[in-house]
């Protein structure tokens, strides 16, 4: 079942959830017998780990099929976002924090809280998908660096 929960979000406002965190352009596993996300550093081949934004977001979806298209996404899918992340965070009904843009009005509040993955990952195009597995993060999706 799709989530409908935000229907009544114009684009602009949409996009403006974003945090710049780049979460959710990293590589993740779900552990089959737990159904645990296990978060990686291995971003995608269009992720600019500078500014923590995909090189290619218009053309996304052509580019790497299988990108999480959030507005797309089922309930049980919205698990795969970060417990961080302001779509899920609003799709919870729950408050962003204050480093979110949106309320320190800074798009830095997020990389100098150390939520984002600027400087902490690594491209898909140098990590063999075989190998993906030892780059799992040891630490939760919330926890900064």
């Amino acid at each position: 079942m799709s989530i409908t929960w935000h229907s009544n979000i114009n684009e602009a406002d949409w996009e403006a959830l974003c945090d710049g965190c780049g979460k959710c352009c990293m590589h993740k596993f779900e552990d089959e017998d737990t159904g645990e996300i296990l978060n990686t550093n291995v971003a995608c081949k269009l992720f600019d780990a500078q500014s923590c934004r995909c090189k290619q977001y218009d053309k996304r979806f052509e580019q790497v099929p299988d990108c999480l298209n959030i507005r797309k996404m089922t309930d049980d899918e919205m698990l795969w976002l970060p417990t961080t992340c302001a779509y899920r965070l609003t799709f919870e009904s729950k408050p962003l924090p204050d480093w979110h843009p949106l309320q320190s009005k800074s798009t830095e509040s997020v990389h100098q809280k150390h939520i984002s993955m600027r400087g902490r990952c690594v491209s898909e195009l140098d990590v063999p998908e075989e190998e993906r597995p030892d780059y799992i993060l040891e630490t939760s999706d919330d926890e900064t660096a």
